[in-house]
């Protein structure tokens, strides 16, 4: 069998409840940061597609939206996302937490459709650094995985990175012989406006924690070069004008915070001095406004 037929390739989604860290395993399969990662749920909004290419296969994965119950356009938006690659896909990666040895009633709508699309599905346990050592991992892993088409199971902790060489492979091994999708140097699928959004919506949620939860939007009103320098100004999109107060801070602070970590992210993935400018503005129940869904990128696929 020669180089090129040995070549596999193929669509990869991560599916599972919000934070389960689906985008922490994503970006350590990557090797490198390409999702937003926070400790809140709902996190990933959209369907992010990034690639791994090596010199025996490609992969693309899928970071979905965590499948909730939705309380808002936006989340019902954010389920259809996660829900419609299921059949787009040649493998799902169905993620779930080693601090439930059971599946609750999210997990279990999951499943229910893991078993009904029939893709082959590699069971990721993530968190087990988070288990009561009385836990059984492989009766968890049999109990997660019972009535769908497993190919491979894990349990790892991908915040520590454990493991994750081993699921790369095991994911090259269950992908189909293909042809390659993408350039080689290409590893998101996203234009360089949608991850500078992404990193500074990214830092106001850590920065604000619960005081301001899942009402935040960001759009990038110009990005432009200049003098080696890239020039961006942002607004930072909130529902309530008490967020807004939040989201600025005493004398200007909090907004301060988010530009300055956000800059900080922004140099790295740009190659380049960033000059970062962000206002806050308050548009109300936008998550429930069908323009302002399209203005901020949350349209119906």
């Amino acid at each position: 069998m020669n180089q090129e037929q040995e070549y596999r390739s193929g669509f990869v989604s991560l599916i599972g409840r919000p934070n389960v860290g689906k985008s922490t395993l994503m970006n350590n399969l990557m090797g490198e940061k390409l999702s937003i990662v926070t400790d809140k749920p709902q996190t990933t909004r959209n369907k992010i597609r990034c690639i791994l290419s090596i010199p025996q296969g490609q992969v693309v994965f899928l970071d979905t939206p965590g499948i909730h119950k939705p309380q808002h356009r936006l989340g019902e938006r954010m389920n259809n996302y996660a829900t419609d690659t299921l059949s787009e896909v040649d493998l799902i990666l169905y993620v779930v937490e080693a601090t439930s040895p059971t599946p609750g009633a999210g997990d279990q709508r999951i499943q229910q459709l893991l078993a009904d699309s029939k893709t082959p599905v590699i069971l990721v346990l993530n968190k087990i650094d988070l288990a009561s050592p009385e836990d059984d991992i492989a009766q968890m892993l049999r109990v997660y995985g019972k009535g769908l088409p497993v190919v491979r199971s894990f349990a790892l902790s991908a915040l520590q990175e454990e493991q994750t060489q081993d699921l790369t492979d095991a994911i090259f091994a269950a992908l189909p012989i293909g042809p390659q999708y993408y350039p080689d140097d290409m590893i998101i699928d996203q234009p360089e406006r949608f991850l500078a959004a992404e990193i500074i919506r990214e830092k106001a949620l850590i920065l604000t924690r619960d005081e301001v939860p899942h009402a935040i939007a960001v759009e990038i009103d110009s990005m432009k070069e200049k003098n080696d320098m890239v020039i961006i100004e942002a607004n930072i999109f909130v529902e309530r004008e008490s967020q807004k107060g939040i989201i600025i801070g005493a004398k200007g602070e909090m907004l301060k915070q988010i530009g300055t970590l956000a800059r900080k992210d922004l140099e790295a993935l740009l190659g380049c001095k960033v000059y970062l400018t962000l206002w806050a503005k308050a548009r109300k129940d936008w998550r429930d406004n069908e323009a302002s869904l399209k203005q901020f990128g949350y349209s119906k696929r």
